[in-house]
């Protein structure tokens, strides 16, 4: 049901957008995030959207990173900036239903993945 793309190469400093389509439900009904797992390292949370529209980043990416979704399109995204060789991952984006606040970083807490896109900074 979720279906990641728009990952790629790019120099440390550029940009990258993901994308994240969703099929179902309309993914306003739902808390979406982004997680990643670079080589040999646990799944790290990313961002979020609550159900509300509220976001949350990891300290990682804040200011750097914006999560948004388009209710129409059934699409979330994560415009990603100023990307460093450590942005270096796979990432996943993920909903879930029933996710309580205090989980939102939790990726146990999501029902739902994508397959993930790879995101390469060189430095």
């Amino acid at each position: 049901q979720l279906q990641a793309s728009g990952g790629g190469l790019v120099q440390a400093g550029g940009s990258l957008r993901l994308s994240c389509s969703f099929s179902g439900r309309t993914s306003s009904s739902y808390t979406m995030g982004w997680f990643r797992q670079a080589p040999g390292k646990e799944r790290d949370f990313v961002a979020a959207i609550w159900r509300g529209g509220t976001t949350y980043y990891s300290d990682a990416v804040k200011g750097r990173f914006t999560i948004s979704r388009d209710k129409v399109k059934n699409t979330l995204y994560l415009q990603m900036s100023s990307l460093k060789p450590e942005d270096t991952a796979v990432y996943y984006c993920a909903a879930g239903g029933t996710i309580i606040l205090s989980s939102i970083r939790v990726s146990d807490a999501y029902h739902y993945w994508g397959q993930g896109t790879l995101v390469t900074v060189s430095s």
